[in-house]
């Protein structure tokens, strides 16, 4: 009886809306927080030798969640899944360079300058043209961008640079992804993992040549090892599957919004990371620019479901 009323209970259309909607809010705090945990790992360990020990603890964290799953282990598609990686992975790895040199919650918000990259390389690549709103988007996107680089007065400007370069190489990636799954039947987790894996050895090489000291293991920098391997990695890729088997891509695009806030707020309150007024105007009119083309997604989303069922992405 108890069980029965169980799942109905689990069933309700409420209870099955909240849980995804909890599993985004806890998603956005493990990886925006993770902006701070980075700079604090930093501090003690070169950004080469920290991307290349997280990205391979965090590989083998993902490797064992797939295992769990039981999802196939044999890497599918390996050029592809190799290309990937070096834009995904090794590419990605100039926002710890860029967190290194400068702010955590600056380099988490021109990071996810990602999906306005996107709808350009899309564009040439997809032939997916921008529409509507994703044109007011990407006008204040490049408005606050032209603020946050302060080209009269620059500062930071190379941690900047970085970490708009991480952005493009992240973009290149996700059009890259689209291309790989029209041709090719993979499993999420396993080709996460083995992407990891593969784009990670020329950051190890990159390590090896310029780090002749190696980190320092303090307290702070291993407590913020274990969080980009543990909660960053291998918790919160069990999330987002989760995310992605209950909602459509399009509101679950909300993550873009609030994962950079989180990572601002909390580099302000915990590193004490006050932006300069324009900088700040900046960062906030890229944020903005985030919540319109959330909005866009999120009525793609619900006039697609309008015309008929939506199948969740695996």
């Amino acid at each position: 009886m108890f069980n029965k009323w169980l799942n109905q209970w689990r069933d309700q259309p409420t209870l099955s809306t909240l849980l995804p909607l909890a599993a985004l809010i806890l998603l956005a705090l493990l990886w925006g927080y993770n902006w701070v945990a980075m700079k604090i790992a930093v501090r003690d360990c070169d950004p080469f030798t920290f991307a290349a020990l997280r990205n391979l603890l965090g590989a083998l964290a993902l490797f064992a969640v797939a295992a769990l799953r039981h999802d196939p282990l044999r890497p599918q598609a390996f050029w592809w899944t190799t290309l990937f990686g070096i834009f995904q992975t090794t590419l990605f790895g100039l926002a710890v360079w860029a967190v290194y040199l400068g702010s955590a919650g600056k380099t988490s918000v021109l990071t996810y300058t990602m999906p306005f990259w996107l709808l350009g390389i899309a564009w040439i690549a997809l032939g997916e043209r921008i529409r509507g709103l994703q044109w007011a988007a990407v006008g204040l996107a490049l408005a606050g961008l032209v603020l946050v680089l302060d080209p009269w007065a620059p500062r930071d400007v190379w941690a900047s640079v970085l970490a708009v370069g991480s952005g493009i190489s992240w973009a290149v990636a996700a059009v890259l992804f689209k291309i790989i799954r029209r041709r090719h039947q993979i499993h999420l987790l396993p080709f996460t993992a083995w992407q990891a894996f593969l784009g990670n050895i020329p950051l190890i090489v990159v390590a090896l040549l310029v780090d002749h000291t190696g980190p320092t293991w303090s307290t702070s920098f291993i407590l913020a090892l274990i969080y980009n391997v543990l909660p960053a990695s291998a918790v919160a890729w069990l999330l987002w599957l989760y995310v992605l088997h209950r909602l459509p891509a399009g509101p679950a695009g909300i993550r873009t919004l609030a994962i950079p806030v989180v990572g601002a707020v909390s580099a302000w309150i915990q590193l004490g990371e006050r932006p300069g007024a324009l900088e700040a105007v900046g960062l906030g009119l890229i944020l903005l620019a985030l919540g319109v083309l959330t909005a866009w997604e999120w009525r793609m989303a619900r006039q697609t479901q309008a015309a008929g069922p939506v199948r969740p992405q695996a």
